[in-house]
């Protein structure tokens, strides 16, 4: 393929019904879908993809049971630390990014967080964001009062600088964005920086999305005739 997009945002839905639909604890579902996260990460720096931002754990999502909550924040754990196949990519020059309200997190998740990141934050072959308690609307609202605080004056205030300032700031806006799982809405996830991203959706449960489904995914993206304000848009060809 010609023509591979920069940024790709993934939402890996479905792990719960996965697992229920074959008679196994929902949280079974979970380890499942990071397992093949981990497989898809690699699938994706292989066909030179160089930003992926993964949609973890929504702000929203406080919500589900105590029990999964904190089997998540375990998973989250075990894959960025050392042992982790997530923090050892480390050594390979990704960049590991949490975007979110870490401060909700558990304390040791947010001392895991701080080591990899800055054990990365020079990395620059692959940049990984992992979303964790976060929402679009909030991440907006936490760039506005940051402006704010910097008593900038309205006239002043552009796209530009609320980009600066949102958690994402210094990386390309999204190009596609693949949701599996079946769900056709964006979820509070992203909102400001897809505004022209390519949307794809898959039926397909995460679990089961395979190297195939994303070649799908690329080729599809391929095909389209990107447009920014009437414009084409020229380059995302890749290099």
């Amino acid at each position: 393929m010609k023509k591979i997009p920069k940024h790709i945002v993934l939402f890996p839905d479905g792990n719960r019904r996965w697992a229920l639909r074959r008679g196994l604890p929902a949280l079974q579902g979970h380890l499942v879908g990071r397992q093949n996260f981990e497989r898809f990460l690699l699938h994706c720096r292989k066909r030179g993809i160089k930003v992926l931002t993964v949609f973890g754990f929504s702000s929203e999502n406080w919500k589900r049971s105590k029990e999964e909550i904190n089997f998540l924040m375990k998973l989250f754990e075990e894959g960025l630390s050392d042992q982790g196949s997530v923090g050892k990519l480390r050594k390979e020059g990704v960049r590991i990014k949490i975007i979110g309200q870490k401060e909700k997190l558990p304390k040791s998740l947010q001392k895991v967080i701080k080591r990899i990141e800055n054990l990365t934050k020079n990395n620059k072959k692959f940049h990984l964001n992992l979303a964790v308690s976060y929402g679009g609307k909030g991440d907006i609202v936490q760039a506005v009062q940051k402006i704010v605080k910097k008593k900038i004056i309205p006239k002043k205030i552009t796209e530009d600088l609320i980009d600066r300032y949102l958690t994402t700031a210094g990386l390309p806006d999204p190009d596609l964005v693949i949701r599996a799982g079946g769900e056709r809405r964006f979820s509070n996830f992203l909102l400001w920086q897809s505004a022209y991203a390519e949307l794809y959706f898959s039926d397909k449960l995460w679990p089961d999305f395979s190297e195939r489904d994303l070649d799908k995914a690329l080729a599809d993206f391929a095909q389209r005739e990107r447009r920014f304000g009437g414009k084409k848009i020229k380059q995302y060809l890749k290099s």
